[in-house]
């Protein structure tokens, strides 16, 4: 009997560990930089203005965000939170650094009713397979595209510098995998290029992600079929004018596969055609880049009652531990204790976000784990369960 307390105990403490998807802590949420092509005040000013949008598109997650009114006010008025700003040289070119007033731009957000995206960021992992023909490669961090425009003056794609460069300007930490002999071993390129939850989920272990985005970028076989004479088959979603790029997506929210509500289904994303790979892929990023920001954004208009229970608390200083770290969580406006027993508390909460987005969001942090009985039914509405970890 006491070997097999010990394996649950186990078993429990694997199952605690296994779900402690990382957050990361972006940092210069309200700076920005802008490339200038010179230090005149007609130049400064529009490189102030698109800072600050910048910020706002940071701050804010959503791209429609730059199109709300009060939003846009605030954008006509830039100076008024500008803190500091100075020019640098970077290689051949001068680079305008703005700072803007934290709390000056979170009022902003509140007097657009627009929800602010914290500083704990999930960890993206990024699996982006590239067919070029009939070779289909999975990118690396460091790997340059094979699709090149061969015109007068040959344009080729590094991938992985434009991940980064929307990695920095949305502040979403996205990872690309290393493919390197541990990858190469752990998922095929066949794998991703299916878009097999299971398997993908497997290979991005090492990376322990929040989520996981699997792009397919192709110049062959997503392009629509062509017949005998050229001309594009009948297809309504289909561009009218010939494309060469063609590129579709598909997330999976919980990488962890831990989660057992809906928030972690996968999700297809439509087919889109273009001229260039950059531009597709930026445009899917700043696609999926939304449903992240839904998942875990706060809005102060929104309030939301929400029951949890904390099944170890066992002391006054833990008690007041707990219900601290609950008061201070941003995606919560207040905290009340309903009832004690034993050593669960517990807990109302009133939320700024919805309970589906809270969840989401307690998983960034590593004080509190939800307890997920991997073996019992799942029970509709039930009031989760969290330890709480010191």
């Amino acid at each position: 009997m006491f070997r097999y307390f010990i394996v649950l105990v186990v078993a429990l403490s694997l199952f605690f560990a296994s779900v402690q998807a990382p957050a990361v802590e972006v940092k210069n949420l309200y700076n920005a930089k802008v490339i200038v092509s010179s230090q005149t005040n007609s130049e400064q000013k529009r490189a102030l203005k698109l800072a600050m949008g910048a910020v706002v598109l940071k701050v804010g997650g959503q791209q429609a965000l730059l199109s709300n009114s009060a939003i846009k006010e605030g954008l006509r008025n830039y100076n008024r939170y500008v803190v500091k700003y100075r020019y640098q040289r970077n290689a051949d070119k001068t680079e305008l650094l703005v700072t803007f007033d934290e709390s000056k731009i979170n009022q902003l957000f509140e007097q657009a009713s627009a929800p602010i995206w914290g500083s704990l960021r999930p960890q993206i992992l990024l699996w982006l397979v590239e067919e070029n023909g009939l070779q289909r490669t999975t990118i690396s961090n460091a790997t340059h595209s094979s699709f090149s425009e061969n015109t007068a003056s040959p344009i080729t794609y590094n991938l992985p510098i434009t991940v980064e460069q929307f990695s920095t300007l949305r502040g979403l930490p996205i990872l690309m995998p290393l493919m390197d002999l541990t990858d190469v071993n752990n998922i095929s390129t066949f794998d991703v290029w299916g878009r097999f939850a299971a398997q993908v989920q497997a290979g991005s272990q090492r990376y322990n992600p929040e989520s996981i985005i699997i792009i397919r970028l192709s110049n062959s076989s997503l392009l629509p079929k062509k017949d005998n004479f050229g001309q594009v088959d009948d297809c309504l979603l289909c561009p009218k004018e010939t494309q060469q790029y063609a590129l579709d997506w598909s997330f999976i929210a919980d990488a962890q596969g831990y989660n057992r509500d809906q928030i972690g289904a996968q999700i297809f994303g439509d087919i889109s055609y273009g001229n260039s790979p950059d531009e597709l892929l930026q445009k899917a990023l700043s696609l999926i880049s939304d449903k992240i920001y839904q998942k875990y954004a706060l809005n102060s208009d929104v309030d939301h009652n929400y029951i949890i229970d904390v099944a170890n608390i066992s002391s006054l200083q833990t008690f007041i531990e707990v219900e601290r770290f609950l008061e201070q969580l941003s995606s919560v406006k207040s905290v009340k204790l309903l009832n004690a027993s034993g050593e669960n508390r517990r807990f109302e909460l009133a939320l700024k976000s919805s309970g589906q987005a809270f969840i989401a969001s307690l998983k960034l942090n590593k004080q509190l784990d939800r307890f997920v009985d991997p073996l019992a039914e799942k029970v509709i509405d039930a009031i989760p369960v969290f330890y709480w970890k010191p």
